[in-house]
């Protein structure tokens, strides 16, 4: 059938269809979270709603049916869990593993709506989908109450700044629908809310299984006088006070079609921006004026909240990808120190010291958690001293980055206080973090301009200074040899100075032991001393087991290109064993020693050093004599 009319008039039909999409393009959207306990229905839930809203067609209803009569655990009736529990090992255990994603609509709004698992071990996957929530539907079983798992969930929820919760009182069919269950476990639960900041909380009692107060209100709860589950969700207002701060956006892109154009693209975050305001971009601190808002669909008088945009500036200024462009009225802070929650999501443990990426906005730095100040038990919320976290654990951390970023308070701006941590070997994402405040040291420590610089020194010594870094087995012979190289070397009128593990260790170290936190701190000190050492224009050698290539690493990095001599020391396991000096490996194989490199903790071996000593069949003056070319040129 034609739509039109002969005269290219749009019909009725056309009018209406377009009017539909007009009012569907300007519904405001809900992001929310389902989660709680193991079997709290969560699943169900969202199948329910899903089918309530008439959002599933027929052949996902057929699908449906046959899965229920397959996985269903409803006798033969539909499960709406298996609308959500995607993969197959949540329908054969009849649970939720990974964060299942899910888009309705009803007349009044669109929802985004993310099913978090309730089990303890996949914690992290429920801070995923809590991350970019507006507000949780958290349920609980009226048969069991408040849970444990309950207690994290909206532990987790508060620390990333969800707000809102609607409290979902399940499964009300199997108590009867009794209205003192509900308002015993509302009220216990108000308590838990206060104590995690959440300040608004709606309680519902309902059963999924039957859609009682789901989508419409239930008869079988006369005394219940408030809305269903999806009128609260239609009616709630969750937005964020991110209009007390002045403009913000983060540079995801710097656009340059021609040699007429410079566009700074990224999202506005906060505030607003119009054609003429004074902004400045950070950390850099350079100021200017915005000349246009550019978008696809032409240029904008005024960019708000959400919008994305390219912003070109009146003159040419050095802004990056990562910089903030901020009201010059009212500028983010900018430092390189944080005090911040984290949240650990791998199975190796953090370690204070060790470096990994940090994501924030469109911002990558290097990061080290200087500090664990104490472990939250999220199940109790106690405070406890810890000096790692493990996997889904929560800590209150001390940060500190190679470089000085602008930011917010998480709780002021999502987009600017969280942040993520990267492992720098295999790029996997290790932890999720809220930003919560600068640490002082920050603004109090500046580095003091000297007049006698490293070249300088260098120069009156008449060398090239350099870190020659020996890693290596207990008993490889890294001590033997970098003893020769510096006799030689000091023959040769050359300035040196040796760091040795052991004898560290009785002094500057003396205070750490031999767990990994430790050892990440041992090299860490170690590296600043001898950076401090090339910085007097000596040649330093460096004599450490250094087992972990992430730590070698983060040596390396505090060096400037060529100043750091990585020499693998690479004697087999049975060879330093047979040698053992020191009596160590026998002690370790008996048990008398922990975390022993080699036995019970790893060594990592280097991936491309600068010299790689293989010493089997060679003698030491030759092992000597092939690091000292190395570092001459020779």
């Amino acid at each position: 059938m034609d739509l039109e009319t002969t005269d290219s008039q749009p019909t009725a039909a056309v009018t209406a269809i377009d009017d539909y999409l007009q009012r569907h393009e300007t519904k405001s959207l809900l992001r929310f979270i389902t989660c709680g306990s193991v079997d709290d229905g969560k699943s169900t839930l969202l199948g329910r709603l899903l089918y309530d809203t008439k959002l599933l067609f027929d052949d996902q209803l057929a699908a449906l049916e046959g899965d229920s009569l397959r996985h269903g655990t409803q006798n033969g009736e539909l499960d709406f869990a298996l609308l959500v529990d995607g993969l197959a090992a949540e329908q054969e255990q009849g649970i939720t593993i990974d964060v299942a994603y899910r888009f309705f609509s009803t007349d009044k709004r669109k929802f985004i709506v993310a099913d978090c698992p309730g089990h303890e071990q996949y914690t992290r996957n429920m801070a995923t989908g809590a991350s970019t929530a507006d507000l949780a539907v958290v349920l609980v079983d009226a048969r069991k109450g408040i849970l444990t798992q309950t207690r994290r969930h909206t532990y987790i929820c508060g620390l990333l700044g969800i707000r809102h919760v609607l409290l979902a009182v399940n499964k009300m069919d199997l108590v009867g629908y009794a209205q003192n269950t509900f308002k015993r476990i509302e009220s216990d639960y108000r308590v838990v809310a206060a104590q995690m900041g959440i300040e608004h909380v709606t309680a519902v009692p309902l059963s999924a299984l039957h859609g009682e107060n789901v989508s419409s209100r239930s008869q079988a709860m006369g005394w219940y006088s408030g809305p269903s589950l999806l009128e609260h969700l239609e009616a709630v207002q969750v937005e964020r006070a991110v209009s007390k701060l002045g403009f913000r956006m983060p540079v995801q892109w710097v656009c340059r079609p021609n040699q007429n154009f410079r566009g700074y693209a990224g999202q506005v975050v906060a505030g607003s921006i119009a054609p003429g305001d004074e902004v400045v971009a950070l950390p850099s601190g350079v100021r200017s004026r915005v000349a246009r808002i550019v978008t696809a669909d032409g240029d904008l008088p005024r960019a708000v909240a959400g919008d994305a945009v390219a912003i070109q500036l009146e003159d040419e200024r050095d802004i990056s990808r990562g910089d903030v462009i901020a009201a010059i009225s009212s500028p983010p802070q900018v430092a390189d120190q944080f005090a911040a929650h984290v949240l650990w999501m791998d199975g190796a443990a953090l370690l204070p010291g060790r470096p990994y990426w940090m994501k924030i906005g469109a911002r990558l730095v290097t990061a080290q958690v200087t500090e664990i100040k104490h472990r939250v038990d999220v199940n109790t919320q106690e405070k406890r001293p810890a000096k790692r976290l493990e996997l889904n654990e929560v800590g209150y951390c001390n940060l500190g980055l190679d470089h000085a970023i602008a930011f917010e308070r998480y709780a002021d701006c999502r987009e600017l206080g969280g942040f993520i941590l990267i492992d720098r070997q295999t790029n996997a994402t290790v932890a999720a973090g809220t930003l919560d405040f600068a640490l002082r040291r920050a603004d109090n420590i500046h580095w003091q301009h000297t007049d006698v610089d490293r070249t300088a020194r260098a120069r009156i010594k008449g060398q090239v200074p350099a870190c020659l870094w020996f890693t290596g087995l207990s008993g490889s012979g890294k001590s033997t040899i970098a003893n020769v190289v510096e006799k030689r070397l000091h023959a040769m009128g050359y300035h040196t100075y040796m760091l040795d593990g052991d004898n560290v260790r009785h002094g500057l170290n003396r205070d750490l032991g031999f767990t990994e936190e430790d050892r990440v701190e041992n090299i860490r000190r170690v590296a600043e001393v001898s950076k401090l050492m090339v910085d007097a224009g000596l040649i330093v050698l460096v004599s450490f087991i250094s087992p972990f290539r992430s730590e070698r690493g983060m040596a390396r990095r505090l060096f400037e290109n060529g100043e750091f001599r990585e020499v693998f020391v690479d004697t087999p396991l049975e060879v330093c064993a047979e040698r053992d000096p020191k009596g160590l490996y026998a002690k370790a194989r008996a048990g008398q020693i922990k975390n022993f490199t080699g036995i019970d903790s790893p060594y990592e071996r280097p991936e491309q050093p600068e010299l790689h000593l293989e010493t089997q069949g060679l003698a030491v003056d030759e092992l000597a004599q092939r690091v000292i070319d190395t570092l001459l040129g020779q």
